[in-house]
């Protein structure tokens, strides 16, 4: 008897194991014989030393250390997965997928692109008939409802168009400043006819869209007209199941929802958009599976849903499987890429290093979720009517759906009038108030026993446009590690909840997420404690000659070293490596400092946590710069003084040590501080190069250099007298 093909495969990476694995022994060695030093050192009464200054360096040195072990749990078990979408079933046998579009800005989020977006989810190689497409609007924009309008009959002529000559490409802005179509039909004279008619209808399309948001009748008003709008849910195209009406059947469901959104109520920004989509998808389409994707995230491979489906129908692991990750990728991205804004370490070695520990966390794009997973563990069948709407709401066509998830509902029938006016009520703002969905629901699938897995196809699955502003990137950033700092320090800490359906290792790794943002500690301390000693010619690092300099000089070596390997293995380069030290340092001190004093703050309850969205709007000034690889340091005075004032002290202490280091001949037992605080300058280039020899627009600006002089000076009087 034979047996079925595997729909995937999924392959150890064992050479990057095994190598990860002796590593992490070798450097813990290493950092115990470090530890068991400044022990001994720190408790010898016979020497001379600044304890407090000592015991500083050492708790960052504990710290530090503890985020290295979290770290080291991905890189344990990385695993790669292949999958084979030729060996699914037949269309007419795949399940319904629904797809969640999120916007929240039409300034800062522009409209044409959110449409993108739309377009090419509207396209995936998939059967329209099991397709639906959602848009979450927060802004309540009245030009993103017109917008749609206008996509849907942009759609019309698209969609037949990608599907007869098997394009590729199916975002219409990126397949039209393609330079090669990449199919065999770009050669044929039909086509070319054809694709010069589409892209007329496309430019149409932008600029009755520009047209429109210039026009003060449409622009950015809300889409109803009072002071405390009311949800809005409006289905713009209607899927038919009727296979002789071609039309219709051929284009996606597709809803636009506004949801009630009042002051008074709390907002919960993308998530709560998304469990409104959830409820509202309920009652119209409650397809069993779901597609989340940001609004600047177009599908780049119209054949990932059928990828995602190699792994959630697989027999052998869909029974607990969640969800499959696939990467952000984006089209943007600079060779030099100054900012790290392709993420690269998560890409390459985080994310399957997760994979290989039951899965990696949740992203919030280009994800294919099981919509069963979502509703918590309570099966509907087995708890009653009363239960159920503690818990999930009043609505009993919600109520009814969770029932029925493989049952797909259709919009269109005498009721529709009904089921439209239950969506409202389900897009409320007051609607989870008094439920258990509302008040306990948490979004834990690894706890409650769920698995996902990683796809890294060779074409980028959804491709991206990411900031390239330093300023909004640090303001991103800080936005991200504040929420996972937040949950860290709370009763969900990764290292201590759900332990009983999570591994040990698989727990770390969500522990590293989670705690990240206090690397701001250590390299704090480590940018200040040894440079002031330093300056004041107090050594605290063993001489060269000292056989315990060994041990101090491998931790650092090896750290680097093995940095070095991830980059080159994953096919990176020595720049790009240099540049993921440069940025990691700058995000230590900034990024990751503001989000651990924003929870600081709120815990003593001076500030909450908010949520402004990342600008998407090209700025040509911030990428000439960007594709130059120069840092624009255009951006709050807040932001910049302390990593400004960070640097000039090390060029103080470093100067004025090295002054002193000449005069005392200390050159033995102040090498180790010397070569620290270069390190540092080195690292800080483009720092240094925008404070002093830089005359452009994004340099650093005149009075912040001023002021962190100031603030430098102050500090390094004061720690003069404090740590010494």
């Amino acid at each position: 008897m034979v047996k079925n093909p595997p729909l995937h495969v999924c392959r150890v990476q064992q050479p990057q194991a095994s190598i990860s694995r002796i590593h992490s022994l070798v450097h813990s060695m290493a950092i115990l014989a470090l530890f068991y030093y400044r022990v001994s050192i720190l408790f010898d009464s016979t020497r001379d030393k600044p304890t407090l200054a000592w015991a500083l360096i050492f708790a960052s040195e504990l710290l530090l250390s503890f985020i290295w072990l979290l770290n080291q749990a991905q890189r344990w078990r990385p695993v790669s997965r292949t999958a084979f979408p030729e060996r699914l079933p037949a269309d007419k046998e795949l399940p319904a997928i629904d797809v969640f579009i999120c916007t929240a800005d039409p300034k800062r989020e522009p409209t044409v692109e959110v449409m993108n977006t739309v377009l090419s989810a509207m396209s995936l190689d998939y059967p329209p008939e099991k397709l639906s497409v959602y848009l979450s609007d927060d802004g309540g924009s009245s030009l993103t409802l017109y917008a749609m309008q206008e996509a849907l009959f942009f759609a019309r002529s698209w969609l037949p168009f990608c599907r007869m000559y098997g394009v590729k490409t199916r975002c219409p802005k990126v397949y039209f400043s393609e330079s090669e179509d990449g199919h065999s039909h770009s050669q044929s004279t039909e086509f070319m006819a054809d694709r010069e008619t589409i892209k007329s209808k496309y430019e149409l399309f932008k600029d009755r869209v520009e047209r429109a948001r210039e026009n003060e009748g449409i622009g950015y008003t809300s889409v109803t007209s009072d002071q405390n709008p009311s949800p809005l849910v409006e289905v713009i195209h209607v899927k038919s199941n009727v296979a002789m009406d071609m039309d219709q059947a051929e284009i996606p469901l597709l809803v636009y929802v506004s949801r009630e959104n009042r002051p008074t109520h709390p907002h919960h920004f993308k998530a709560g958009a998304l469990n409104v989509l959830l409820r509202v998808s309920g009652v119209l389409s409650n397809s069993p599976y779901i597609l989340v994707l940001d609004c600047d995230m177009n599908c780049n491979d119209p054949t990932s849903a059928r990828q995602a489906m190699c792994f959630l129908l697989d027999p052998k692991i869909s029974h607990s499987l969640s969800f499959v990750q696939f990467p952000q990728n984006f089209y943007n991205i600079s060779e030099n890429d100054i900012y790290d804004c392709q993420l690269r370490s998560f890409i390459k070695i985080l994310w399957p290093g997760y994979d290989g520990h039951r899965g990696p966390f949740l992203s919030g794009t280009g994800v294919y979720i099981k919509r069963k997973s979502l509703y918590g563990s309570p099966t509907p069948k087995d708890i009653d009517l009363i239960q159920l709407k503690q818990c999930f709401g009043p609505s009993n066509e919600f109520i009814a759906s969770l029932c029925q998830i493989h049952q797909c509902n259709t919009i269109g029938n005498e009721d529709s009038s009904n089921v439209l006016q239950e969506t409202r009520l389900l897009a409320s703002c007051t609607y989870e108030k008094h439920t258990q969905w509302g008040e306990q629901a948490r979004f834990i699938l690894h706890c409650n026993g769920w698995t996902s897995v990683y796809c890294q196809p060779s074409r980028p699955a959804f491709l991206g446009s990411t900031t390239v502003s330093m300023n909004d990137i640090f303001i991103q950033q800080t936005r991200w590690n504040c929420g996972l700092l937040q949950v860290g320090f709370s009763r969900f800490c990764p290292l201590t909840y759900g332990t009983l359906r999570m591994s040990v290792l698989q727990s770390m790794c969500y522990g590293f997420l989670a705690f990240r943002s206090l690397f701001s500690i250590p390299l704090l301390c480590f940018a200040t404690i040894p440079q002031l000693c330093l300056f004041n010619g107090i050594p605290i690092y063993p001489k060269v000659t000292d056989s315990w300099f060994i041990v101090f000089a491998f931790v650092f070596v090896s750290a680097l070293c093995k940095h070095l390997s991830e980059v080159l293995l994953s096919g990176g380069s020595f720049r790009i490596w240099r540049n993921e030290q440069r940025i990691w340092m700058l995000r230590s001190v900034t990024v990751y400092f503001f989000g651990f004093l924003d929870v600081a703050m709120k815990w003593i309850g001076k500030r909450g946590t908010g949520f402004v969205p990342t600008s998407k709007v090209i700025d040509k000034e911030h990428i000439e710069r960007y594709q130059m690889g120069k840092f624009d340091f255009q951006a709050p005075t807040m932001l910049l003084v302390p990593l400004i004032a960070l640097v000039v002290l090390n060029m103080e202490t470093f100067i004025g040590g090295v002054g002193r280091v000449i005069i005392e001949t200390s050159y033995d037992k102040m090498f180790g501080q010397i070569f620290h605080t270069f390190f540092i300058l080195t690292i800080s280039y483009p720092v240094i190069e925008g404070m002093i020899q830089r005359k452009d627009r994004g340099r650093v600006p005149t009075s912040v250099t001023l002021l962190s002089v100031i603030f430098s000076i102050i500090f390094l009087s004061l720690g003069s007298v404090v740590l010494i």
